[in-house]
């Protein structure tokens, strides 16, 4: 094997309960439904604002996925189609969130919870991260997770936020730059 080439891998197989849950075996979909709500949930988290909206866009997204399973064709992971649909279902309460504060006139304060002195466990570093993007705009937000998080291309990153190439690399550039800007101002646990 010669340098900047991958070794081919089995294309994957699709999960079985899939075509079952889309023919409207409940208990199989809730099955599927359950072993897909923390990752989603986790990705949503990433994703938002907020805890406030997790569960309601987690739960958009869960009705997103069951109501797509016909659509699953089974071409990779079952996890990563679901992320894409979690994706797109979150960006879109993002942007539908965003035009209707821009409709208010009253300005809410942003209210973050503070943690006491808590053993640097994985909950732990995961709510101290996900609390370093809250500080975040939410383009920049976007962009990070996108990015590292979701493992998108500059390219598919631009086309998945409908901006242009230079404007996605800015915005993860300055994410970065500002993560590790507040990393390096206060450390993690």
């Amino acid at each position: 094997m010669t340098l900047g080439t991958k070794k081919p891998s089995a294309p994957p197989v699709p999960d079985p309960r899939v075509a079952v849950a889309a023919g409207g075996d409940r208990a199989v979909a809730q099955e599927l439904l359950l072993e897909l709500l923390p990752r989603i949930r986790n990705l949503v988290r990433y994703l938002v604002w907020s805890d406030a909206d997790v569960d309601d866009i987690a739960q958009l997204a869960l009705v997103e996925v069951a109501k797509s399973f016909a659509n699953y064709r089974g071409e990779g992971a079952l996890s990563s189609w679901a992320d894409r649909i979690t994706m797109r279902v979150t960006l879109h309460h993002i942007r539908r969130r965003r035009t209707e504060e821009r409709r208010r006139t009253s300005l809410t304060p942003d209210l973050h919870v503070v943690s006491g002195n808590d053993q640097p466990d994985d909950f732990t570093l995961r709510r101290e991260a996900a609390r370093f993007l809250d500080e975040l705009p939410d383009e920049q937000r976007q962009a990070v997770v996108l990015h590292h998080v979701m493992g998108l291309s500059m390219p598919e990153l631009a086309d998945e936020l409908g901006i242009p190439f230079e404007t996605a690399r800015s915005r993860l550039r300055l994410g970065i730059q500002k993560l590790r800007a507040r990393v390096f101002r206060r450390g993690l646990p």
